[in-house]
């Protein structure tokens, strides 16, 4: 396919392509959600990795994430290969998520059935991935999956509350007054 080219007066030609718009996701919420997910796994091309063609034989399985917050259910497939939270997004699912890195609680979940792998999850100790929490941003199916969302605080306040051993953190507007007098 020949690209067109664009002619700049004083350059030499540079071409360009033209892409499609895009259309936005639809807002409306939904009771639950299935789609099949698209893979858009690197593969080895003569040696290279190539993002364009799907890995085909990554195995799939079923994820349902029960979403507490807003009361729907979300069911839809991801490759083994995939992160779940990516490839939610790529089926306009919409989950809680911040950092994307592993390194926060707010795409924290408890799995309710099946197995996940997430080497990169920082956010949550060795010992609460034990008691079945998970991060969505940096996770992998292993099998077919069930999960709840946590509450972002919640989740927090286990992986950190023995270390503030006080109880909550009482507001204390004459700090802040202080602080906000500072800018």
């Amino acid at each position: 396919m020949a690209l067109p080219l664009l002619r700049i007066p004083g350059s030499s030609s540079i071409p360009f392509v033209t892409t499609k718009p895009h259309s936005l996701p639809s807002r409306s919420l939904r009771k639950t959600t299935v789609a099949a997910a698209e893979l858009q796994t690197p593969v080895g091309v003569l040696g290279r990795t190539d993002f364009r063609y799907p890995n085909v034989e990554a195995p799939s399985h079923k994820v349902k994430v029960h979403d507490r917050e807003r009361g729907i259910v979300h069911e839809f497939l991801v490759p083994e290969d995939q992160y779940i939270l990516h490839t939610a997004e790529s089926q306009d699912i919409t989950l809680p998520f911040a950092c994307r890195h592993g390194c926060c609680t707010s795409c924290a979940v408890r799995v309710k059935s099946g197995k996940i792998r997430q080497p990169e999850a920082l956010g949550i100790s060795a010992e609460l991935r034990e008691q079945g929490y998970a991060l969505l941003c940096v996770s992998f199916p292993c099998s077919d999956l069930e999960v709840e969302t946590q509450d972002e605080d919640e989740v927090y306040w286990l992986q950190f509350g023995r270390y503030f051993a006080r109880g909550a953190v009482e507001r204390d507007d004459y700090a802040l007054e202080l602080a906000m007098g500072d800018e």
